[in-house]
């Protein structure tokens, strides 16, 4: 799912998880602004995928080194621990095996950073309560018949799959529906309620 990086209030939180002058390879690259904004602020080596052949162009265009390529097919091919970062941006709700992904994530990266939009937000949960629908918000922009997601998770389902693939928590960041992030401690379930979208920084 590609969305211009002035909607994209989780690019700057990444930027913050990523170290000096790492390796990196950016999953589902979109017109390429992440990967811009870490060779800018973080002065990476960077790598991505893109799916659609428009944003590949796009980010050639901006003189980025991005390939063709699907996550649920081609991560197969990287070698074990050959980027310090892979990330995961607003994608792994679009990808057809959200599981075998996160696996191959950190198999690829010493770290994995994955952030998505949380369907578990009280916005979310009132419109399904009360209009009986499926929700359309800022976060979950497209009608259910045209929606590139396929697998709609909470907060507290992802930290489920990071406990089944045997993934770290490094740190985790809840952004509210401003973008900022929810600076006080809370329980999951909690952050689960009030965040519009969550940031994990993991590893093996």
């Amino acid at each position: 799912m590609s969305v211009n990086s002035t909607q994209r209030v989780d690019f700057q939180v990444i930027a913050d998880l990523v170290a000096e002058g790492a390796r990196v390879l950016d999953i589902g690259s979109g017109d390429g602004s992440l990967l811009e904004l870490l060779a800018a602020e973080r002065g990476i080596d960077g790598r991505g995928i893109e799916l659609s052949q428009q944003g590949v162009n796009e980010c050639v265009a901006r003189g980025l080194s991005v390939i063709q390529g699907d996550a649920d097919h081609d991560l197969v091919y990287y070698p074990d621990e050959s980027f310090d970062y892979v990330i995961l941006s607003q994608t792994i709700q679009a990808t057809h095996n959200p599981k075998i992904v996160l696996k191959e994530l950190l198999r690829i990266g010493r770290y994995a950073i994955v952030s998505f939009p949380n369907f578990g937000h009280w916005r979310v949960r009132l419109s399904l309560l009360f209009g009986g629908q499926m929700p359309v918000t800022k976060d979950l922009p497209y009608s259910w018949y045209d929606t590139p997601n396929i697998h709609f998770c909470t907060l507290q389902d992802f930290v489920r799959l990071t406990e089944e693939v045997g993934a770290k928590i490094e740190r985790a960041e809840a952004l509210d529906a401003s973008g900022q992030k929810i600076a006080v401690s809370l329980p999951w379930s909690l952050w689960n309620l009030f965040g519009q979208q969550a940031v994990f920084l993991l590893r093996r």
